[in-house]
């Protein structure tokens, strides 16, 4: 890949403003285009060009970076200059599921246009800076091409060439995050009767839930070998949380978060396997009854 390259943008909301940012920041010749107007001022007042449609901007140059609202939003923008992407090189990053992402790569492997997807793992104010990470999947040869200026965002990883991989990561990931928050946010609901602010909680639970991932390492090894029974594991008769659900509905809070949870541990107990160890609720998890 040559120093600077001649990349377009598409789609200027936060984030697609950030990734635009940090390719015109480093010299990069950036094209950016928005369906709304003046989106594009600050960039413009950068060094960017501003594009009159979206065909004008694939036409800029070879490499076209999607960042829109959804995947309906990329087929209305992108399927009518099909015409203008054939020959260039798509990076897809607007977040898709990952049945969604191989679709768009079969729409442009039949257009005739290379294709990358990426789940970005970063807020926009992460962007190009510590912390971001941003995962791919698809085209080998564009990820090699391209990795330089990928890497201008955040960590670029591969996953290769299925291109639904990386959309699978990024709700795997972001399923765990949303778990973990409204977790917090329970946590913050309980103690709020007492008169315990928020903030306060907040300074406890950060370098609680901080200290417990170094748990994960532990649970793939049991779930990876598919025992449950190995020494040292905490058992789910020992995890019932019949005590927090209760505690939680006297404090006059809502059980469905932590409910949820007990949920998944009263089933493995019900069916007979309360002294394995907590990690088997992804039993739970995995064969989750399709009638319920």
């Amino acid at each position: 890949m040559t120093d600077h390259v001649q990349v377009s943008v598409l789609g200027l909301g936060a984030m697609g403003g950030a990734l635009a940012g940090a390719l015109v920041k480093a010299g990069h010749p950036t094209t950016v285009w928005n369906r709304s107007p003046g989106r594009a001022d600050d960039l413009v007042a950068l060094g960017a060009r501003n594009a009159g449609s979206a065909g004008a901007a694939v036409l800029a140059g070879p490499l076209v970076i999607a960042c829109l609202l959804d995947h309906a939003s990329v087929h209305e923008v992108l399927d009518p200059i099909a015409g203008e992407l054939a020959g260039r090189t798509l990076v897809n990053v607007t977040t898709t599921s990952p049945a969604q992402s191989r679709e768009l790569a079969e729409w442009a492997a039949r257009a005739g246009i290379a294709y990358l997807d990426g789940g970005i793992m970063a807020v926009p104010g992460m962007i190009g800076g510590p912390g971001s990470s941003i995962l791919y999947s698809g085209s080998a040869e564009v990820f090699e091409q391209y990795k330089p200026l990928l890497d201008l965002w955040g960590t670029s990883t591969y996953f290769g060439q299925d291109a639904g991989l990386a959309s699978l990561y990024d709700l795997a990931l972001l399923a765990g995050m949303y778990v973990m928050f409204a977790g917090f946010l329970h946590g913050a609901a309980m103690v709020a009767p007492a008169g315990v602010t928020a903030g306060e909680f907040a300074s406890m639970a950060a370098p609680w839930l901080s200290a417990m991932t170094g748990s994960f390492q532990g649970f793939a090894a049991v779930v990876d070998g598919g025992d449950y029974t190995v020494a040292g594991q905490q058992s789910l008769e020992f995890s019932n949380l019949n005590d927090l659900v209760a505690a939680s509905a006297e404090q006059g809070v809502s059980t469905e978060v932590i409910g949820m949870v007990q949920t998944l541990v009263r089933r493995q107990i019900d069916a007979g396997h309360g002294q394995e160890g907590f990690a088997r609720i992804i039993e739970s998890i995995r064969n989750f009854p399709k009638d319920v």
